[in-house]
């Protein structure tokens, strides 16, 4: 209730998009391994963001 009108730090978007673009991937791993691999790869870009910026 009080997060309700606080705005989400940089980290904590990164990791919801990193949820969802898991999530996509997941569900392509099962019909299409090329759209599989390339979100994959996104994820993977997104997490070395993340770990990035929990170091600085």
């Amino acid at each position: 209730m009080f997060r309700l009108f606080k705005k989400k730090s940089k980290v904590e978007v990164l990791q919801k998009k990193y949820q969802n673009l898991m999530k996509e991937w997941h569900q392509l791993s099962k019909t299409n391994r090329t759209k599989s691999d390339q979100k994959y790869a996104e994820a993977q870009q997104i997490l070395t963001e993340i770990e990035t910026l929990k170091t600085v």
